[in-house]
């Protein structure tokens, strides 16, 4: 039995709430030598659940294709670290962090992240969640983002600037606005896929094997 269609809340509304909780910039941390890279790669994976996310430089001719992603972020608990991509050392350390079946990699929309990442890359990503696909599952039928979510799960008002958005990713040292709005749009999903509070046993995640499939990941089995 399908679930009853329920209605996101729409910006007008979720601005009305009170603000999410982010990360702030003392809680960021951006590698830039092989061992710095290393040492966030463990911590990372020691996580085993993480918020994940990727951004690009924005193309905006017809025919453009992207050379993205330029960076990736990987949100734990209490921090993110965010990955430029224009350090070739860091690829290695990130292949192996993508293609790990047991760090659960959370995020908002990561359809598109998939084909950037197998042509930056040349890898598939392994155990991710899309949480719209949990949204979709409690019955909101359409594409259901960040700010949306927040404001279903927290009844709080996550903001998303458009500018930043677009802004250059490829650039060699991000601003504190970009290094901000990275960091805590995988952040939140982190935090989102808590409040649900569903087991990951039960979670609809995707780019595992048959035998994880069967068993989930060894990431840990709840938040």
């Amino acid at each position: 039995m399908r679930p009853p269609k329920k209605a996101s809340p729409s910006k007008d509304e979720t601005a009305l709430l009170p603000p999410f909780p982010c990360l702030s910039l003392a809680q960021i941390v951006v590698p830039e030598t092989p061992a710095q890279f290393e040492r966030a790669a463990a911590e990372i994976a020691a996580a085993g659940v993480v918020g994940f996310d990727t951004e690009s430089k924005p193309t905006f001719l017809k025919d453009e294709k992207s050379q993205g992603p330029h960076i990736m972020q990987f949100a734990l608990q209490d921090k993110a670290y965010i990955f430029q991509l224009h350090h070739r050392f860091s690829h290695e350390v990130l292949v192996d962090l993508l293609q790990a079946e047991s760090l659960l990699k959370v995020g908002f929309g990561l359809e598109s992240d998939h084909a950037q990442v197998q042509s930056r890359l040349g890898v598939q990503i392994a155990a991710v969640l899309d949480l719209d696909r949990i949204f979709r599952q409690e019955g909101y039928p359409n594409s259901t983002g960040a700010r949306a979510a927040v404001g279903i799960v927290f009844q709080q008002k996550f903001h998303k600037s458009k500018k930043i958005t677009t802004s250059n990713w490829a650039e060699a040292r991000l601003n504190e606005r970009q290094l901000l709005y990275a960091a805590n749009d995988a952040y939140v999903a982190l935090r989102v896929l808590e409040g649900l509070n569903r087991p990951l046993s039960d979670l609809p995640i995707a780019g595992l094997t048959r035998t994880q499939t069967q068993a989930g990941p060894s990431a840990p089995t709840t938040l």
